[in-house]
């Protein structure tokens, strides 16, 4: 016989979990998380799995998916699909995202050090200028 774990309500979850009831909501109201039902008193209750969905949602976002992102897989998953595919696509793109973002970081730190390489040859006079070296650059 399957034992059916008991429903928590959301401020267990939020202690079990170390995230704030007021994320859990901002969740649920995107959709990564579903309440199974509620109290009399209106208190949200979830199924134990909402834990690893949880989980899931934190190490995602860890990795640099956004919760947009992390929606589309989770709703893969609620239609009975591993959405590992998927998130291999997007950690792809992700990497040449970043790797894009690295060679234009290398641009700028070169451009900045050729900016103060001249900065001691400043001319000390105050013209119409904020900052002679920033401008002729």
């Amino acid at each position: 016989m399957l034992v059916q774990e008991p429903l928590k309500q959301i401020g267990l979850v939020a202690k079990e979990s170390g995230i704030p009831i007021k994320t859990i909501r901002y969740y649920e109201e995107l959709g990564l998380l579903k309440a199974s039902d509620r109290t009399e008193g209106g208190f949200r209750l979830f199924n134990y799995d909402v834990f690893a969905r949880l989980n899931f949602i934190k190490r995602a976002q860890s990795l640099g998916l956004s919760l947009s992102e992390i929606k589309e897989f989770l709703d893969v998953h609620d239609q009975g699909e591993l959405p590992c595919d998927h998130i291999e696509v997007k950690l792809k793109d992700k990497i040449a995202a970043i790797n894009q973002q690295i060679k234009e970081l290398q641009i700028l730190k070169l451009e900045l050090e050729g900016v103060l390489s001249g900065w001691e040859t400043v001319p000390k006079t105050t013209e119409k200028t904020i900052c002679p070296i920033i401008e002729r650059a």
